[in-house]
């Protein structure tokens, strides 16, 4: 539950950096939701097609692994994609059971456009900091996500 708006947060929260984090991720992820949406997208996609573009083609299984995306909803967002043409799926020629998935040239440019709105996303969730405290925040969440993760 958020609290009420114009409602008085208790200090014990407002100084601890779990609450920060989780209502600021809440905020993040509502602007995100909002901005891809109005591009019939969702962070699923974007992850995918940005997996694809970095890496260059991959297996279902592998894309799910190194997005974080669970191996059910991979294979849905896929359809998704692939429907749009914005990936191909083809069966994988060492492992027949296997599929490869590749970005096409369509897949290309939706994830430069998806990623113009993400840029806007991000210049309005951080809209109070300055340039140097957007960089400073990057790299201490970085730091504790990576810390987390094992990396």
């Amino acid at each position: 539950m958020e609290p009420t708006p114009g409602a008085a947060t208790p200090a014990r929260l407002r100084t601890t950096p779990s609450w920060l984090l989780t209502q600021t991720a809440a905020h993040a992820a509502r602007l995100v939701a909002e901005g891809l949406g109005a591009l019939d997208a969702r962070g699923y996609h974007y992850r995918l097609l940005a997996a694809l573009d970095e890496f260059g083609p991959a297996s279902q299984a592998d894309l799910g692994r190194r997005c974080g995306v669970d191996r059910s909803d991979v294979v849905a967002v896929l359809n998704e994609l692939a429907a749009k043409n914005l990936v191909r799926r083809s069966p994988d020629p060492a492992d027949r059971r296997r599929n490869v998935i590749t970005l096409t040239t369509a897949g290309r440019r939706e994830l430069h456009r998806m990623g113009d709105t993400l840029d806007r996303v991000q210049d309005t969730l951080l809209a109070p900091l300055s340039p140097s405290e957007r960089d400073e925040l990057n790299r201490l969440l970085t730091a504790v996500l990576d810390h987390h993760s094992g990396r």
